[in-house]
């Protein structure tokens, strides 16, 4: 089924577990208030994520690097797509000062895809760590990295730097990748997972969506593929439309569904399992240094 044909479905309703609380608090309000000051760039505000203020309070922020332009067009994602801006050489810099000044005690870094790159961003990706290294020296990491086409090369520049966290998410179910991430492969994602824990990554992490039509078998089968790996930490939330130009939400996925698919990877061996409908990337980031 096309993207063009999924979109006429009407949407259904928002059930009321999706409710968000208002963040609110000290140190979100802190927080809050050198975001717009600074002119600071985190996912957290610009995805207008559902538990800012819950991560905010814990001293846990969300940055994407090399521009917010992507060379993909993933059927689920609100970035924007097209032709991305000049690398920025000062951006480790830039990115290593907005911790310093937010004070964050674990930061995760995310990017766009660069396809258009000969290194796909990896170089830019190793000197931001580098950089928040120096300059925030007491700052745990995690690396939320695109799959870099695969390339060996560019994946040893994050493991190289060492960061206590290495997260690439599948996103969805085998049959529904190339419609849902469409240049994206599972079976690269998975080699890249693998490769990640067989060159000495203690902690990866991966993420999947739910609500694009997965049955529940595929659900437990990519939970299943993701532990053959060795991947200790999961992340399993609702999938939310962007926009109507994005995928549309097939079904509401219920919070005992949630609970069920929680104990379900627990069973398998997995570190962390943080599975409910409001659970994204780096939710309870923080906790999976444990």
């Amino acid at each position: 089924m096309s993207t063009q044909t999924l979109q006429r479905t009407k949407p259904a309703p928002k059930p009321k577990w999706l409710r968000v609380k208002l963040p609110t608090g000290k140190k979100y309000t802190e927080l809050r208030g050198l975001v717009d000051k600074y002119d600071l760039h985190t996912i957290c505000t610009s995805g207008s994520c559902p538990n800012m203020g819950e991560c905010w309070t814990e001293g846990t922020a969300t940055f994407m690097i090399l521009g917010n332009t992507c060379t993909r067009s993933c059927g689920f994602c609100g970035v924007k797509t097209g032709r991305p801006d000049t690398i920025d050489w000062a951006e480790p810099e830039k990115v290593a000062r907005s911790i310093k000044l937010m004070d964050i005690k674990h930061a995760v870094i995310t990017s766009v895809d660069r396809d258009d790159l000969k290194d796909m961003g990896s170089i830019i990706w190793a000197e931001t760590v580098k950089a928040i290294r120096r300059m925030n020296p007491n700052t745990t990491l995690e690396t939320l990295i695109p799959d870099f086409q695969g390339v060996t090369q560019n994946i040893d520049r994050i493991i190289a730097v060492k960061p206590e966290v290495v997260s690439h998410n599948m996103e969805t179910v085998k049959r529904l990748t190339r419609e849902v991430r469409i240049q994206a492969k599972y079976e690269r994602s998975l080699e890249v997972l693998n490769y990640l824990k067989q060159q000495g990554i203690d902690r990866t992490k991966s993420g999947i969506m739910l609500g694009l039509g997965e049955q529940e078998n595929e659900v437990v089968e990519t939970l299943k593929d993701l532990r053959s790996v060795g991947l200790d930490i999961v992340t399993i939330g609702q999938y939310l439309q962007p926009s109507k130009k994005h995928l549309p939400v097939k079904e509401f996925i219920t919070p005992e569904q949630f609970k069920k698919y929680e104990e379900i990877g627990l069973d398998m061996g997995f570190r962390h399992v943080e599975s409910g409908a409001l659970v994204r990337s780096s939710y309870k980031a923080q906790k999976h240094l444990t």
